[in-house]
């Protein structure tokens, strides 16, 4: 017996080549079943039972509980859930996904809208009356019989049973609309990002809504005054109104003042989504300074041109006269020649023209000034004083007079002590002169 083989603990019998061969392909077979159990114990070391854990390993256990001793554990990767810097939280699709969750989306959505059609379609009656009402209170305001016309038989089903119940329906539905863009985008967002779903919804069908019932209550009302008074009078238009044409205006400026008072959740969107960062939009400052500029601008001449209109034309101020608002502020017509609040009143021809030059001169020197203003302070200032300069300037060469209306007084001891009679250009710019000073000192 050969003693290598005593230790392994083989008998080896004398003789015989097959009897060699089985032992060599034994041993053989030994061999790789060794090598195979001490690679895999290598790569994958069992881990023991709980039973068996020795002193050493309870040790270091402990060692790694909070308060255990020894030392900290590991700080935990960068980029984890609430990171920007990896993929954790952000569900992965290809291509087709994402195209099937669109389609799906889409159906979601219209399914929303059709549901809240059928509903509108009970209650067309009222709506109608709703919508035709800016179009009566302007007509009736001009001195026009208050109807609306139809010169196709199918207009009024088209309008009235189809086109109004889909728009109310859009304005109902937004929130469940808007849902579904936002449940479409957010696989692509970061756990912590998507915990803005319910502000995103909430505040894109609020100020979506919001847009809608300004434009109801604000733009379309008074514009429509406008537009339709235009050839009143001396002119002897006599406005004859389709339902089509009304309703379609009607939606354009519903939906078109509603989708811009979602801009400030684009802008948002976009950050989210990493199309634009803070810092691209702080580098192209200059362009938002603008455009705060034109806003401002046009706000203030929009609502100081719709607020005389509505005076000379629904109120009849002209004819009504004084109307007492409040004890201490009340309504007048006055024509003013001179400056804001009646300064420099000078009726004279060469007057008026140099007046306007002026106007005309300090436009464009404070548009000038706005190009290189810096604060948005500054700029939303400049844009008041210019929308009421504008505003006046307007007044001036339609009536040759400015429209104020704004009176306030206060009576003390029996004496009665008025303020001068203004309007709400006189209103931006004097707010416009007191931004600037405290953007200049103070800001």
């Amino acid at each position: 017996m050969n003693p290598s083989d005593e230790q392994k603990g083989t008998e080896v019998p004398d003789g015989g080549g097959a009897s060699s061969a089985a032992t060599s392909a034994a041993a053989s077979a030994s061999t790789s079943a060794t090598a195979s159990a001490s690679t895999s114990a290598t790569q994958d070391p069992p881990s023991p039972p709980p039973s068996s854990r020795t002193a050493a390993t309870e040790v270091a256990l402990r060692s790694r509980r909070p308060g255990g001793g020894g030392n900290k554990p590991p700080a935990p990767p960068p980029g984890g859930d609430d990171g920007d810097g990896g993929d954790d939280g952000m569900l992965r699709m290809s291509f087709m996904d994402h195209l099937e969750e669109l389609r799906s989306r889409i159906i979601k959505a219209l399914g929303g809208i059709a549901v809240a059609f059928v509903g509108s379609i009970f209650f067309t009656k009222p709506l109608w009356n709703v919508i035709k009402e800016p179009a009566k209170e302007a007509l009736r305001t001009l001195g026009y019989k208050p109807q609306l016309v139809a010169i196709d038989p199918m207009e009024q089903f088209n309008i009235i049973w189809f086109k109004l119940p889909v728009v109310c329906a859009i304005f109902l539905a937004s929130p469940w609309v808007f849902y579904q863009i936002w449940a479409f985008i957010s696989p692509g967002l970061y756990r912590r990002e998507r915990r803005w779903a319910a502000p995103f919804v909430l505040s894109s069908a609020g100020l979506f809504i919001m847009g809608g019932c300004f434009a109801y209550f604000v733009a379309f009302r008074f514009g429509l005054t406008f537009l339709l008074g235009i050839g009143s009078g001396d002119m002897d238009v006599v406005p004859m109104i389709t339902i089509t044409h009304y309703f379609d205006l009607f939606v354009d400026v519903m939906l078109g003042i509603g989708v811009v008072f979602e801009l400030p959740v684009l802008i948002f969107l976009l950050i989210v989504l990493k199309i634009v960062t803070p810092a691209f939009l702080i580098a192209h400052s200059r362009y938002a300074i603008l455009g705060i500029f034109i806003i401002a601008a046009i706000v203030t001449l929009v609502l100081d041109q719709v607020s005389k209109l509505w005076l000379l034309y629904g109120l009849d101020i002209g004819h009504r006269g004084t109307v007492k608002v409040t004890p201490f502020f009340d309504l007048v017509l006055a024509w003013n020649i001179g400056i804001s609040f009646g300064w420099f009143q000078n009726d004279n021809a060469a007057a008026q023209i140099a007046l306007m030059g002026v106007k005309v001169l300090a436009v464009i020197v404070l548009a000038v000034w706005m190009t290189r203003s810096r604060t948005a302070m500054a700029t939303v200032a400049l844009g008041l004083i210019i929308g009421g300069a504008v505003g006046n300037g307007i007044d001036r060469f339609a009536y040759g007079a400015v429209v104020d209306f704004a009176l306030f007084h206060l009576q003390i001891g029996g004496n009665t002590y008025n303020w001068y009679v203004f309007n709400l250009a006189d209103v931006a710019i004097v707010a416009g002169v007191a931004a600037l000073l405290y953007d200049s000192f103070l800001g």
